[in-house]
């Protein structure tokens, strides 16, 4: 079929014809993300909004590009969703800061103990209970979350993936040097998490931990490469 006709055929769908057609893709791009995400959010918000990015991509397909519906279908309903979780400011400023206070706890803990430092060392540096500690490494993981899979399709990005995640002059070499180094949980945990892109239960499961120590094992893991990383320049 050529160009003309394909591209002919997409405008000609009624909204619904083509909602029926790709709602299975819109489903499984909008399961990939919510198994990445924290738990409170919902499979159908992410849904609700890849739908109009659905609709917006049959609207302006070109096929003259040289992507085929689905492909370009399938960016504009991931980026719709990645839309929604920047708008809805899933990664706060207070996250943030929180990941420099932990990165920077973590730093003077090693410093001091002249080894890698343990959870509990890492909660008494902070002047915090380890169940408040372990809280608050959860939520550095999700705080770069929404800009991962960014970095998946267009192979940059800002710092949501550790090999983007620090200043601009460094080389992906000091940044692979760094995980290296990392305690072998965390080092595993980033390597399932971002090499073979399980999701948190998937990772769970080979860990032997529950999906919220996961998530606490990769909020450590940021927080402790951030630490390293700074240490390596200084």
């Amino acid at each position: 079929m050529s160009e003309a006709n394909i591209y002919a055929e997409i405008q000609q769908k009624s909204v619904d014809e083509l909602v029926r057609e790709y709602l299975p893709l819109v489903k499984k791009i909008g399961l990939h993300l919510v198994g990445r995400m924290p738990a409170h959010i919902e499979l159908d918000d992410l849904m609700q909004v890849g739908i109009i990015g659905l609709m917006q991509a049959g609207s302006s397909y070109d096929p003259s590009r040289g992507a085929n519906f689905s492909t370009f279908a399938g960016i504009r309903i991931k980026g719709a969703m990645l839309d929604e979780v920047r708008r809805n400011n899933w990664a706060t400023r207070s996250v943030q800061k929180g990941l420099k206070d932990v990165s920077e706890a973590i730093a003077r803990a090693e410093a001091r103990l002249g080894r890698g430092a343990t959870d509990q060392e890492i909660a008494a540096e902070m002047g915090l209970g380890i169940t408040e500690y372990h809280d608050l490494s959860a939520e550095l993981a999700y705080s770069r979350l929404s800009s991962l899979d960014d970095v998946e399709e267009a192979g940059d990005g800002d710092d949501a993936n550790p090999l983007n995640m620090f200043e601009q002059g460094q080389t992906r070499e000091h940044v692979l040097a760094a995980i290296t180094a990392l305690p072998e949980k965390e080092k595993l945990m980033l390597s399932l998490y971002y090499g073979e892109e399980l999701n948190l239960k998937e990772i769970g499961e080979i860990l032997g931990v529950s999906e919220s120590r996961v998530s606490q094992i990769h909020g450590q893991a940021l927080a402790r490469l951030r630490a390293k990383m700074r240490q390596d320049d200084s």
